[in-house]
């Protein structure tokens, strides 16, 4: 009974304490209902084993084990690594609860190994998301691919870009035939794949799923974020273009990965009525907003030293690069000057080893 009242203990710490982190750190609604769910099922299955009752011979006092501890334990870098040391102890719990049930109840055991397997998709899928949210973290050049605003080939540029150390290739195609446009996202999430850099498809979640795109970038008039991420699940980067705080917070909740700002500037690439400007991006800084934010919005090389000052970490840009005669050379330009600015550190984030090299 003790060891029943202990290992049930240590579950359904570990439940909460991935509950609150998918609920606070990811803003994902969806995994944080699948923890408490989780939860739920083993308050009922251990009820079914008399674990209700195993309190009563709890002995803390002696308790041998109370006292033992490794350095490990006692220290936690980040609140990815607090999260992934519950996981472990849920999962290990879990299993020595299984294990007891089979001396009283093998039905019950099963449930319990059914209930571990389930914890181990969720470490998964947590594990998943948290990956995607580091890693837009660390991005620094986003250009959107459109056909009819390159310059040269559109496989030409591509292939400049990503030489050029574009992070993020967006492909933004609004007229393309379905199949047609399948066929493109597929070609681009492959050249994407092979550097290891990031593929968002504009608009088109069916289309980004279909392809195995990394994510998908909605607009305001798009499929709304919330139905986008339960179609997705924990998978997909979703990104949302936002041009005031109202909108920022609303797809946090909603479970985008990250947000676009903007527009910066006048932009001929896209028609807006008003320019969210640099200010946005101080509003967002000052409101301590937690998601990766990427500005975009008519950013070249001359107005970008202003962005960084307003303290802009990630750009989106297109124009200034498919247009150009070297988009290569442009990107590697952008890319410079991002990198010569001191980025602060952010707490509890998982900043690589050197910043501006993403996927090294």
């Amino acid at each position: 009974m003790r060891m029943l009242d202990a290992n049930f203990n240590r579950a359904r710490e570990a439940l909460r304490t991935l509950e609150d982190y998918c609920r606070f750190v990811l803003n994902d609604g969806d995994l944080s209902g699948s923890c408490k769910t989780l939860r739920h099922d083993l308050c009922v299955h251990m009820t079914s084993l008399g674990a209700d009752n195993a309190v009563l011979y709890r002995d803390t006092p002696g308790d041998v084990g109370v006292t033992i501890k490794t350095t490990d334990e006692l220290s936690r870098g980040t609140t990815q690594s607090v999260a992934m040391a519950g996981a472990k102890r849920l999962t290990e719990a879990l299993r020595v609860l299984e294990e007891l049930a089979k001396l009283q109840s093998p039905a019950v055991a099963a449930r319990l190994e059914s209930t571990r397997y389930q914890s181990y998709s969720l470490e998964q899928s947590i594990l998943r998301q948290a990956a995607q949210r580091n890693r837009m973290r660390w991005t620094g050049l986003h250009v959107l691919l459109t056909e009819s605003l390159c310059r040269r080939p559109w496989r030409e540029t591509l292939a400049a870009i990503l030489e050029g150390g574009a992070d993020v290739v967006q492909l933004r195609e609004k007229d393309l035939p379905d199949g047609e446009l399948l066929n493109r996202a597929r070609i681009v999430v492959e050249a994407c794949r092979k550097l290891g850099r990031l593929s968002i498809i504009n608009d088109r979640i069916d289309i980004a799923l279909a392809a195995g795109a990394s994510g998908v970038h909605l607009g305001q008039e798009d499929m709304p974020c919330q139905h986008a991420r339960r179609l997705a699940g924990s998978e997909l980067i979703i990104g949302v273009s936002t041009e005031n705080i109202e909108q920022a917070q609303a797809a946090a909740r909603d479970g985008a990965t990250y947000i676009g700002a903007g527009p910066m500037f006048p932009t001929t690439t896209k028609e807006k009525p008003r320019l969210a400007g640099p200010a946005y991006i101080k509003e967002l800084i000052a409101s301590e907003f937690k998601l990766p934010t990427v500005a975009i919005g008519g950013i070249s090389q001359e107005n970008l030293p202003e962005l960084i000052a307003a303290g802009v970490k990630a750009i989106a840009v297109s124009s200034a690069v498919i247009s150009s005669e070297d988009p290569a050379a442009v990107c590697k330009r952008l890319s410079d000057i991002l990198a010569q600015w001191a980025a602060t550190p952010i707490v509890n984030a998982d900043k690589p080893a050197k910043h501006g090299a993403p996927h090294a």
